[in-house]
């Protein structure tokens, strides 16, 4: 059904589209560079969280990466088999799980850190268009996780 000669179902009147494949490229940009050291995207945001937190709990680090046990449980078995982390129970509350980054984990770091420069590279923003953006995103994701 049409609205006001507005086509709904029309993909370039997505907003969703364009995320989506924003989303699936610069995954894809960074496939190269994450190949280099040994990661997955999903890896690499986990590691994020691991270099900036040093220890977290694993209920916290899917909350930050909106990702469900299901996904992390296996991402954080890989990373700790690359011996990037280490998973412990809580000496308080044996239910809880906590994920501390070891030592290989951090002097991957060095490595990553080469990463988003070439990423922003590639995104041709200025510096304001930039903020702008993830600022406009971030809106974006709090209107859709309310």
């Amino acid at each position: 059904m049409e609205h006001s000669g507005f086509d709904m179902l029309k993909l370039e009147n997505q907003v969703c589209f364009p995320v989506y494949v924003l989303s699936k490229e610069i995954i894809r940009k960074y496939r190269p560079y994450l190949d280099e050291i040994g990661l997955t995207y999903t890896q690499y945001i986990a590691m994020m969280v691991l270099w900036e937190e040093k220890k977290v709990n694993v209920k916290e680090l899917g909350q930050r990466l909106y990702l469900d046990s299901g996904t992390l449980t296996p991402l954080l078995k890989s990373l700790e088999s690359k011996g990037f982390v280490k998973r412990t129970r809580s000496d308080k509350d044996e239910r809880v799980l906590i994920v501390s980054i070891t030592d290989r984990g951090m002097k991957l770091r060095e490595e990553a850190l080469k990463i988003p420069p070439k990423i922003a590279a590639c995104l041709k923003l200025d510096s304001d268009e930039a903020v702008n953006f993830y600022g406009m995103l971030y809106k974006l994701i709090g209107g859709l996780t309310d």
